[in-house]
């Protein structure tokens, strides 16, 4: 992995056809930590992401997206979108390992086993998508992102389509693994960004707000009473935000 880890600062607005998804947004996101962005749909959480990642967002920006080491994102960043965007005619080992393959790179097949056995699809590595339930293709983009090696990591609703208990499991798995790496989850999960990040977010009504967090360590477990004490906070705010 690239040995810079930047972080990354936000400044600007963004619209289309004359109204704005988000004015005067700033957001500073942490070098190696995990930051959350909470808020309703519809409020420019995915979009974003997107802008980060360098791809089209049909709204026009306004502003500047600087990290703290002055190199352009570019290059260094991995995106995992809302739908899992698998291919439909690749294995799932094959999916998972696209990146390598379109960057021309030696297949590191140990890696590539390891990654898929831990997000419980060991015995589905030779199956396509087709053949696999939403939670399962999910856990494949996850597998895939954890196999970028990049300092940058953009998480939109990554354990949406996931049961409780797999939801966990891989937000345990997904936050070691990413360990140490600048990354900004967007989630509409109160609970989640709390278990798992170091600074959080809310968009509102064009508006980000920085609230309250707790500290390391990361993930906290999901009895922990801070963790329910904070969430249900973030919670009563969102709900008196939509009234």
């Amino acid at each position: 992995m690239t040995r810079q880890i930047p972080s990354i600062t936000v400044r600007g607005s963004a619209g289309r056809d004359g109204t704005m998804l988000f004015d005067g947004l700033e957001m500073k996101i942490d070098a190696g930590q995990w930051t959350c962005l909470l808020g309703p749909s519809g409020v420019g959480k995915s979009t974003l992401l997107r802008l980060l990642a360098g791809l089209d967002t049909h709204v026009e920006f306004t502003g500047t997206i600087e990290t703290s080491d002055g190199l352009a994102l570019a290059g260094r960043v991995s995106y995992m979108a809302q739908s899992d965007l698998l291919m439909p005619w690749a294995t799932i080992m094959d999916n998972v390992g696209l990146g390598g393959r379109l960057r021309g790179e030696k297949p590191n097949h140990r890696r590539l086993q390891r990654v898929i056995r831990d997000v419980g699809l060991g015995d589905h590595a030779a199956k396509r998508p087709s053949q696999l339930s939403g939670g399962q293709r999910q856990r494949a983009a996850l597998a895939r992102t954890m196999m970028e090696d990049t300092p940058v990591v953009l998480l939109d609703e990554p354990f949406s389509s996931l049961d409780a208990r797999t939801s966990f499991d891989m937000q345990e798995l997904v936050a070691r693994h990413l360990a140490g790496r600048t990354t900004l989850l967007v989630t509409h999960d109160p609970g989640e960004a709390v278990r798992l990040c170091h600074h959080i977010y809310v968009l509102r009504q064009g508006r980000v707000e920085g609230v309250e967090s707790l500290s390391p360590p990361f993930p906290r477990h999901y009895s922990d009473p801070d963790v329910f004490a904070i969430q249900n906070r973030l919670m009563k705010r969102i709900r008196e935000d939509a009234e």
